[in-house]
């Protein structure tokens, strides 16, 4: 039995990483949107689908780029998701249809639950995906297991990191 707290078991990305894979997230959506293939927006889940929202949308050429605020993370405990913010109704439409809803990660799928529920025919894509949230995105370019924390590059500095089996 291990003494690590489950955040120890750690996937540390860098902003070039996240930079790679967004791009790569991107060229597998190219061509995918209803519209003869283009999508008719972007909507981030902010704040941690902004970045690769931005790169995608760079990449497919989308100027239309909209956020919403899903409140489901208190620091590193998840809390019931919550909308603080939707995105532009008119963009968006009754359900979404044509438009690309980007997060960095799916995790338990609550987040993309409840965007869902409201923006039903959005086609949902994320960067990494956990086992459990896997079923409520339709795209996405990396598995980590579902005990694995996601270091991203916006909440790390540089420093000494432990040897993941412990000291010598």
């Amino acid at each position: 039995m291990s003494d690590r707290l489950p955040h120890e078991k750690g996937f540390h990305v860098s902003w070039d990483q996240m930079h790679r894979d967004s791009r790569a997230l991107a060229w597998r959506l190219d061509g995918r949107g209803p519209d003869d293939g283009a999508w008719r927006g972007v909507v981030a889940i902010t704040r941690g689908g902004m970045a690769p929202a931005m790169i995608v949308a760079r990449e497919l050429g989308i100027r239309v780029v909209d956020t919403i605020s899903v409140k489901s993370y208190d620091h590193q405990e998840q809390v019931e998701a919550k909308v603080l913010k939707a995105p532009d109704a008119a963009m968006m439409g009754d359900d979404g249809e044509g438009i690309l809803v980007v997060d960095d990660l799916v995790d338990t799928g609550k987040t993309l639950e409840l965007v869902r529920k409201n923006y039903p025919k959005a086609h949902f894509a994320t960067v990494y995906a956990k086992p459990k949230g896997e079923p409520m995105v339709d795209t996405f370019i990396t598995g980590v297991s579902q005990d694995t924390w996601i270091f991203f590059p916006w909440d790390m500095a540089l420093q000494y990191v432990e040897p993941y089996r412990g000291k010598d």
